[in-house]
């Protein structure tokens, strides 16, 4: 049996272009996802990994639909190898099945890998930058509405901060820290 996996990175994001990659390659089912491919724990993936059976092949558009590094990608066609199912992706023209198409596996992820850490490098950089030039703040706290209802129920010992974190929807690390904040904000002026 032919197995698709399609696969983008948000719900927003279009998936035609993938599906049609699929009916060109006449493939008999497809998994779709609509996530980040940061790890392995995608619905239809594991349901695929599941699913599949020996003498299976799963079709991918590109390597970087079905894994997003090195390690995860070697793991996954791992999985399937034991399984005796082969792995191609259309893209890169890889195919398990043979010698040269394991090797290529291999070094396409490592290179992928090497790209997405270079990005992260760049990026690395530009915040520095950023922040010597004094535009860049990091991300916005979170608005706490509640935040000062919350303090003074837990300040008068009516609430645990632990049920305040909550009702925050905040961490109990967060809440002492907004706690530690807003005590220093208020802090009586001495003359």
């Amino acid at each position: 049996m032919k197995i698709g996996y399609v696969r983008v990175s948000t719900k927003e994001q279009n998936t035609a272009r993938q599906e049609e990659i699929m009916k060109s390659l006449e493939v008999d089912k497809v998994y779709l996802d609509k996530m980040s491919g940061r790890n392995t724990d995608r619905p239809a993936l594991l349901e695929m990994m599941n699913f599949v059976r020996e003498g299976d092949s799963v079709v991918v558009e590109s390597i970087s639909r079905f894994a997003r590094n090195t390690k995860d990608l070697l793991e996954l066609t791992e999985q399937l190898n034991s399984k005796h199912v082969q792995f191609v992706s259309q893209k890169e023209s890889i195919d398990t099945n043979t010698p040269a198409g394991k090797f290529m596996l291999t070094i396409f992820g490592a290179v992928a890998e090497l790209e997405r850490e270079y990005i992260r490098q760049r990026q690395r950089e530009g915040i520095e930058i950023a922040k010597e030039h004094g535009k860049y703040k990091g991300r916005p706290a979170k608005q706490l509405d509640t935040f000062d209802e919350m303090y003074h129920q837990w300040k008068s010992g009516n609430i645990s901060a632990t049920y305040a974190s909550k009702q925050l929807n905040i961490s109990r690390s967060t809440f002492y820290r907004r706690v530690a904040e807003h005590e220093e904000d208020n802090k009586p002026i001495d003359f």
